[in-house]
């Protein structure tokens, strides 16, 4: 079995920002709507009636430390 090199050099492809930054904008809003519902969706700040949200993401809370009784 013979070995292959190779003797040329792997140049990395430079992403445009164009591209990423509708990416890092989507990402960044889940993130926050996300942060919002583990750690506000309750109380005065509620947007939805109810405690489905707060039970669907009440040990979440406890596990990043957001009081929540």
């Amino acid at each position: 079995m013979a070995a292959t090199t190779s003797d040329e050099l792997v140049q990395p492809v430079a992403i445009p920002l164009r591209d990423v930054l509708p990416w890092a904008i989507f990402g960044g809003l889940l993130m926050f709507m996300m942060i919002y519902f583990v750690s506000a969706e309750q109380g005065a700040l509620s947007i939805f009636s109810g405690s489905y949200i707060h039970e669907f993401v009440h040990d979440g809370r406890h596990l990043l430390a957001f009081p929540c009784h």
